[in-house]
């Protein structure tokens, strides 16, 4: 039927992302493997992503107060973003730009999901305070991790070509979540193959953009000829397609740094 082309053309993009994850196992050094994988999802999301959002393999991304986040392999930011610097395919972003970041997992086990978990965490954790007021316009938020924000909160997803099962996965995920503010958690947990993890509504059952206090951890089992492309492009959708940002502030990335000195003034 017309309405299943998307699953079909996902199915497919699946079948290929397979055979290279496989291709990128005779890789001697392991983190060219790392890298290699890294790449794959950052080309899928960028044929599937809104426009006005850009994915960036290898980035790290600093705050105005200083603050800087672990280095992150993909994160997804406003095409807009000025390249502070892109030495060597490495970009320095500016957090106020950031809409959201992926962790990308070969084999997700504990551990490895206890790491993507506290770089979503830091990562939502930085500023996002240089922005240009926009006099006269009615003020914009988003409603995200159980509060309402003056800016487009960052996304957290994490994603893995192979896991331990799913549900010792979601044990481990709600064992880290459960003394934490949902502010931290992460959005989703996708694994190639196999399924992904995702909130719910207790009260009507329907699943969630992002957590909140009260939401619980379901496990969604993947229907083996789409595998989980086609989900996770749906909830790409619904976290990207209305993402924002106010037109950024540069000036209080400059901090102290001497912009010159004035030596002459005239009067008119």
């Amino acid at each position: 039927m017309h309405q299943e082309k998307l699953g079909k053309i996902l199915t497919s993009v699946a079948k290929r992302m397979r055979a290279d994850f496989e291709q990128s196992r005779n890789f001697n050094h392991n983190g060219e493997a790392g890298t290699s994988r890294e790449v794959l999802v950052q080309n899928f999301l960028s044929g599937y992503l809104p426009a006005h959002v850009q994915a960036v393999h290898n980035a790290e991304v600093i705050a105005a107060n200083g603050d800087v986040s672990p280095q992150c392999d993909i994160v997804l930011i406003d095409r807009g973003t000025p390249p502070f610097t892109s030495l060597s395919g490495f970009r320095i972003i500016p957090n106020e730009c950031v809409y959201g970041m992926v962790e990308v997992k070969t084999k997700l086990d504990g551990d490895q999901l206890v790491d993507a978990c506290k770089k979503i965490s830091r990562m939502r954790m930085l500023p996002k305070i240089a922005y240009r007021p926009i006099p006269g316009v009615i003020a914009r938020s988003t409603n995200a991790y159980g509060r309402k924000h003056s800016y487009f909160p960052t996304s957290g997803m994490i994603f893995a070509f192979d896991s331990l099962s799913l549900e010792t996965i979601g044990r481990h995920l709600v064992e880290w979540c459960r003394t934490r503010n949902p502010i931290e958690w992460p959005d989703s947990v996708w694994v190639a193959g196999k399924g992904y993890l995702q909130w719910r509504d207790p009260r009507n059952g329907s699943l969630l953009r992002s957590p909140k206090a009260g939401a619980s951890l379901v496990q969604i089992d993947a229907i083996s000829e789409q595998d989980v492309l086609l989900p996770w492009t749906l909830h790409l959708n619904v976290h990207f397609s209305d993402a924002w940002m106010h037109p950024l502030d540069l000036i209080p990335y400059s901090g102290a740094t001497m912009l010159g000195k004035i030596s002459n003034a005239w009067s008119m």
